[in-house]
């Protein structure tokens, strides 16, 4: 008779709400001691029906209907928010099914909207909490793995990359875990998307911010090994030739600090050295103009020397 009565599938939305009340349970350490085992293979459960809806499995595909109603369901409250604070919480299994999970939404449309975007843009401090992962050992590929894909979204990218908390890469990225490291370095991609997205960028104030912001990293002696790589690149420095001809005196300063990088590097690659002679006219004109509004010595003495390495430099052979 116990199969005539089977019980009615759940929905995708129940299935986030069962979830929800357990990550909220276990946040709030409400759960007596004797249920925790009990209720932990109860929650992985569930993550894993959620990852099996967004990604079908070996009998079915994903069904569109059933993606938009979990994601709905995960971004109208915060269990998006409950699932990373919990992360530690669960067991591994869970942890991989639930970065899986973060990763897929991340994608998913509702009415053609990402609207994981719309809640990350209200929950940005979401972004500290899986930058911070990195320093968890247990964690951090975890961590680093949702970062990736959640700044996928323009409005997430920018503000990490405009975030105090981006200087800690340049850490993450010398960490003696490799793995942990070439995440780090992965997330990272640092030159590509601060290039397009922010020195490239239409908008003035974008570009001013993000040329101090990489003076201000560059030129940290604990990122010795960074700006070496950087300035190394001929795309980025075509990038800082660009800037150095802005017609705002303030970003084309800024765009000096990090230029002169370039020039007082003692190993140029021989393509920055060519690059450099070819524009030489050019840069020695475009820099005799600069002047601070005020008398800055400092800046008046690295102008000179500039001015005087790049005037010495010669075409270098190119190494096949």
């Amino acid at each position: 008779m116990k199969g005539l009565f089977k019980s009615k599938p759940r929905t995708p939305a129940e299935i986030v709400r069962l979830t929800r009340d357990l990550l909220v349970q276990f946040d709030m350490n409400s759960i007596r001691e004797s249920k925790r085992d009990e209720k932990m293979v109860e929650l992985s459960k569930h993550i894993r029906d959620l990852k099996c809806i967004l990604y079908g499995n070996s009998e079915a595909e994903p069904v569109a209907e059933a993606c938009m109603q979990l994601t709905q369901e995960f971004f109208k409250e915060n269990t998006f928010r409950l699932l990373v604070n919990s992360l530690p919480k669960l067991n591994l299994e869970a942890r991989k099914d639930a970065t899986q999970i973060v990763a897929n939404l991340q994608r998913q449309q509702v009415h053609s909207r990402l609207i994981a975007s719309d809640y990350l843009e209200r929950n940005k401090d979401l972004m500290d909490i899986l930058i911070t992962g990195y320093e968890n050992t247990d964690m951090a590929l975890h961590y680093g793995s949702m970062l990736r894909e959640c700044i996928r979204h323009q409005v997430v990218a920018k503000y990490v990359l405009e975030s105090e908390l981006l200087k800690k890469f340049f850490g993450f990225i010398q960490l003696p875990n490799f793995d942990i490291a070439a995440d780090a370095a992965a997330t990272f991609k640092f030159f590509a998307e601060y290039n397009s997205k922010l020195l490239e960028s239409s908008n003035y104030i974008t570009r001013r911010q993000a040329v101090k912001l990489l003076g201000d990293m560059l030129l940290d002696r604990s990122n010795a090994a960074t700006m070496t790589k950087y300035v190394s690149s001929r795309d980025n420095l075509r990038i800082l030739m660009n800037l150095l001809r802005e017609s705002s005196k303030t970003i084309q300063i800024e765009a000096f600090h990090v230029f002169k990088l370039f020039a007082a590097n003692q190993n140029k690659p021989a393509d920055i050295v060519n690059i450099l002679v070819a524009n030489k006219s050019k840069l020695l004109r475009l820099l005799g103009d600069l002047k601070t509004d005020k008398e800055d010595e400092q800046f008046d003495a690295d102008k000179a020397q500039v001015m005087q390495e790049i005037a010495s430099l010669e075409l270098k052979e190119l190494v096949a």
